[in-house]
């Protein structure tokens, strides 16, 4: 008989337990409670049974009296026998890993040469995007550490940053984050809603940030959240319709980005009565925005042709048509002409702008970061013992597909997985490939790589791309 409990308990330790009403298991639907004939019912459906009583009006007592209701057997004598899972149903659970304790120092800050030296490692080029992010952080995390004992009131350092699609903007605040180790939250603005709409409401990032610092609020409270695609709440221009994804969520995270207490679930992004709600003091909690705002050089190139184009110097219309950094001389009345109101802005006083990637900048991303990508597929052939080269020519062939397709550094990616796709598919082939060397006539669909055997170099691998 012991025999069989052990066996039993073996099995809900290995297995989760599924909500014998809506069948979810107890990694999506929380805490289960336990009924008997081993039924177990999750906390959401309990409630809405309960709900469904109250609002039925019956005697409790009558109602444990019967059986056989649809979805309320836990309250009467049910049989429980068929309620059994089948073997072939059953969700293992996942084994924890234990992560090893990181945790920011707030007496040893490493100092902004610091921080911008590890940011060198991981990013290439944006120096001047680098150094306003170090010394912003910097200065934050001292405030954070001074607490209420300096004299004078430090604000916040939020940060607004600019720049295109691909230019890093994310990359830098993931990197800048686990370099720090402190818990990052990134949110897309394009989902959030006034409260009441449809959609996630503003606090719903700090729920965000609580669940990635497991649910320490301490730690959440000393983290890092990054807002992207904040050019998609700006004021809605000629709208009839109430602008609910717009200046009022601007207005809605003043009070975020100031500092206030906010109440947040724990384990959900939304407030409902079963979740348990924690306050989490947003006032040292940092806040990077981030967005391309398209269209917003125009704004920039109209008031640059304003003040330049009276009297005999004046210079030409076009001038800055072909300004590539023009998001660079950005000013707070652009961004007030774009549709950010003044109070969002004030409250994010470091805006800054990030380069547009030249070419150079993306052969340097493809080979010189800790990461870079293709240390990636020189790491995953060197696996298989052999040896992968890209040759100059190549790299640049490269690059400038990358600035044609107008991406940014994501357009890499996908270029060199179609180009290395017949490599990674031919390779693993015969075992005496010794090296493989990437042409720039191979980039440019005119040859091959070339292949070198153990020992001689002969041209393999016939083009199947051309």
């Amino acid at each position: 008989m012991s025999e069989n409990n052990d066996t039993i308990n073996n099995q809900e330790e290995e297995y989760e337990k599924i909500c014998y009403i809506c069948r979810r298991p107890e990694s999506k639907a929380g805490k289960m409670i336990a009924m008997p004939g081993n039924v177990y019912v999750c906390q959401d459906c309990l409630q809405k049974t309960f709900d469904t009583i109250n609002n039925s009006g019956m005697n409790y007592d009558d109602m444990m009296k019967m059986s056989g209701m649809p979805n309320m057997g836990m309250f009467g004598n049910m049989n429980y026998q068929d309620m059994d899972i089948p073997e072939n149903q059953k969700i293992k659970k996942k084994k924890k890993v234990k992560k090893p304790e990181e945790k920011l120092d707030l007496r040893n800050i490493p100092a902004p040469h610091e921080i911008k030296h590890m940011l060198d490692e991981y990013v290439v080029g944006q120096d001047y995007a680098k150094k306003v992010m170090s010394v912003a952080v910097y200065n934050h995390y001292k405030r954070v550490a001074a607490g209420d004992q300096a004299d004078v009131e430090i604000e916040k350092s939020n940060m607004l940053m600019i720049g295109p699609t691909g230019s890093g903007k994310t990359y830098l605040v993931k990197t800048l984050a686990r370099l720090l180790q402190v818990p990052l939250a990134i949110a897309d603005a394009t989902s959030l809603t006034e409260a009441g709409y449809i959609g996630d409401d503003i606090e719903s990032v700090v729920s965000k940030l609580l669940a990635a610092a497991d649910n320490d609020v301490e730690r959440a409270e000393h983290g890092i959240i990054f807002i992207d695609e904040i050019d998609k709440i700006a004021k809605k221009k000629e709208t009839r319709s109430r602008d609910v994804s717009g200046e009022s969520v601007q207005q809605g995270m003043l009070k975020l980005l100031e500092g206030s207490d906010v109440e947040v679930p724990v384990g959900a992004t939304s407030k409902n009565a079963m979740v348990p709600q924690v306050t989490v003091s947003t006032k040292n909690i940092l806040f990077i925005c981030g967005g391309a705002f398209p269209e917003l050089d125009e704004i920039i190139k109209e008031r640059l042709n304003q003040q330049s184009s009276i009297g005999f110097a004046a210079d030409l219309k076009d001038k800055y048509d072909e300004d590539p950094n023009l998001l660079q001389q950005v000013t707070l009345e652009d961004l007030r002409n774009f549709g950010m109101i003044p109070e969002f802005l004030g409250r994010l006083p470091i805006i800054f702008s990030l380069e547009n990637l030249t070419k150079d900048m993306l052969v340097k991303i493809m080979k010189e970061p800790r990461n870079a990508i293709l240390k990636q597929y020189e790491k995953l052939l060197e696996l298989d013992e052999v040896k992968l080269e890209f040759a100059d020519d190549a790299l640049e062939a490269i690059a400038q597909k990358a600035m044609e397709k107008k991406t940014g550094a994501r357009a890499l990616r996908s270029i060199l997985e179609d180009y290395m796709l017949d490599i990674m598919y031919e390779i693993p082939k015969d075992n005496n490939i010794g090296t493989v060397v990437i042409t720039g006539d191979y980039i440019k669909k005119t040859g091959a790589p070339v292949i070198q055997m153990r020992g001689m170099e002969i041209p393999a691998l016939t083009q199947q791309n051309g």
